[in-house]
């Protein structure tokens, strides 16, 4: 399981800048991943290090409904 991942704007910005490096979503920002795909890499097993503990924060701010949070650091950070 990847480490915890407090929501800060750090985090937030990275989700808004870090793409997806392989797979049928190469090149899409992590927020902008779909659910039905976070939810399979959940069942499966999230990829190690950062980039599993973004697709976890990504997922549960999805779950939440708080993708919202990302969107204006995407325009302004990208």
């Amino acid at each position: 399981m990847a480490e915890s991942m407090d929501l800060n704007e750090e985090h937030l910005i990275k989700l808004a800048c870090t793409p997806m490096p392989f797979g049928k979503y190469q090149g899409y920002m992590i927020i902008d991943l779909p659910e039905e795909y976070l939810l399979w890499f959940q069942k499966k097993e999230w990829p190690r290090g950062e980039l599993g503990t973004l697709m976890q924060l990504a997922l549960s701010l999805k779950i939440e409904g708080l993708e919202g949070l990302v969107k204006p650091l995407k325009k302004t950070n990208s």
